[in-house]
């Protein structure tokens, strides 16, 4: 078989955990991403009927049943990821009955995956309910967001519609918006189920005063959603304390959607 750390697949998430790293939206072990695979992406690289443990996920998720995920490991550093891959990464397979994962590949030194699974594995079905093709739940903590969760109304349409107005190319990037939880505890059912809910309208969920759940068909689309909600969030704190002179109108916003074909919040927009 060939090398698993030359799948696409595999240099493909090394590569967006350091990204995330260097921007500084993931100190420490905070952040995590899981990955859908297809068999046929994986048969190359390793025998998916060998099983190396079982782990409890905490979550029935049967609807998920037999499908492959590469996922970032609990207490994991992402600045290790593209180094060590092995023991920050594993390739998992929800059992039958959904209540476990059976371990294919990594965390070699003892692991686990992120203690934000079942969150990952609820927005993952909800997602897939809403697109096939959606294949990455990601999240992180980007410095801007999280910054404007404290001086900015924790309003799904206000939240959005400020940062439709940081950047020109913000209302077709996510048209649909962004969704916003108060204040969760992590780590729960809880706020995976309450985020879940919220992915079946958005891709992009706030978690009030932590950070970003993002969702795409790739892993470059979901970092870029992501990407892009921090340059805008990154212009409003700049800015917020200063005297508006400029902006852009609800109705330039509107022409910029509609010349871009995209299927905006309509709601969102005042005018």
């Amino acid at each position: 078989m060939k090398d698993i750390l030359s799948a696409p697949f595999m240099t493909k998430m090394c590569e967006t955990a350091a990204n995330m790293y260097r921007l500084g939206w993931d100190e420490r072990n905070g952040g995590n991403i899981s990955l859908l695979l297809t068999e046929e992406e994986v048969a190359p690289y390793l025998d998916t009927t060998q099983s190396i443990r079982v782990i409890p996920t905490g979550f029935p998720a049967k609807e998920l049943a037999g499908k492959l995920f590469l996922v970032t490991g609990t207490g994991k550093y992402f600045k290790n990821v593209q180094s060590d891959p092995a023991n920050q990464l594993g390739i998992i397979r929800i059992t039958g009955d959904g209540e476990a994962a059976e371990l294919l590949w990594g965390w070699e030194d003892g692991g686990k995956f992120t203690s934000e699974l079942p969150a990952h594995l609820m927005s993952h079905r909800a997602r897939l309910a809403v697109d096939p093709e959606n294949r990455v739940i990601m999240h992180s903590h980007p410095t801007y967001t999280l910054a404007m969760n404290y001086v900015h109304p924790l309003d799904e349409k206000q939240f959005t519609h400020t940062l439709w107005q940081m950047c020109t190319e913000c209302i077709v990037v996510f048209p649909d918006g962004i969704g916003v939880l108060p204040w969760m505890l992590c780590g729960t059912n809880e706020i995976g189920e309450a985020t879940a809910e919220k992915m079946r309208e958005f891709r992009l969920v706030v978690w009030g005063m932590h950070g970003i759940y993002g969702a795409g068909k790739t892993l470059d689309e979901a970092f870029g959603l992501i990407e892009t909600v921090e340059k805008a969030a990154q212009i409003y704190m700049l800015t917020a304390h200063l005297p508006r002179i400029n902006t852009i109108q609800d109705h330039e916003l509107r022409a910029l959607a509609e010349s871009f074909g995209v299927a905006y919040r309509k709601d969102f927009l005042s005018e």
